[in-house]
């Protein structure tokens, strides 16, 4: 299982100047996510899941890599991503860890959809096969975290009701289902209105 590994180049750049009022809106419906098992870690020890709110155009704050597991996050544990490049397969952050996994794919959908401020990312097996191709669905082929994920978001804004539905399940990264809003109770709420 390759759950939780970062398949890009992460430059993260030390600080502790992670913005605390954002961080309590952000852990106010993580922690939602996380008691619903949503957000979690499995048997393994693998963290899964994440959620990041935009705080500009070009600068979103996400949950770090490897924190599913942890009921409770503090500032320590969110990043700063001050920005991405696909076709280097690169991404820059701010914090005292690397962003999540599923970074590259936030940083799509906020490019996308100007009007999103708000992206969670859980597993969830039977509401995934449930949603399979009823709603946007990933090309199964096309692996989480990944430039070609990235680009696969691009499509399904351009190809599918993505805007209109805000909610993806990802078709080649078992049990991933991805939500977004124009803030975090729109993006949860998309997601537990079809739990």
């Amino acid at each position: 299982m390759e759950e939780g590994y970062i398949k890009f180049n992460c430059k993260r750049i030390p600080s502790d100047d992670i913005p605390l009022d954002k961080v309590v809106n952000l852990n106010v419906w993580r922690k939602i996510m996380y008691d619903k098992g949503l957000i979690g870690m499995y048997p393994d020890g693998i963290g899964f899941g994440n959620i990041s709110i935009r705080c500009d155009e070009n600068t979103f704050l996400i949950s770090g890599t490897a924190t599913g597991g942890i009921a409770d996050l503090d500032n320590s544990h969110y990043v700063l991503v001050t920005d991405y490049d696909l076709a280097s397969n690169r991404l820059t952050c701010k914090g005292s860890i690397n962003a999540s996994s599923e970074s590259l794919t936030h940083a799509l959908i906020y490019e996308s959809s100007p009007s999103t401020n708000a992206v969670i990312h859980i597993h969830n097996l039977e509401l995934w096969k449930r949603l399979m191709n009823e709603v946007p669905t990933s090309n199964e082929q096309v692996p989480y975290g990944t430039p070609e994920m990235a680009n696969e978001i691009k499509r399904l804004f351009e190809e599918t009701s993505l805007s209109n539905e805000k909610i993806i399940v990802m078709g080649g990264h078992e049990e991933g289902i991805i939500c977004f809003g124009k803030n975090l109770e729109e993006a949860a709420n998309v997601l537990l209105n079809k739990l």
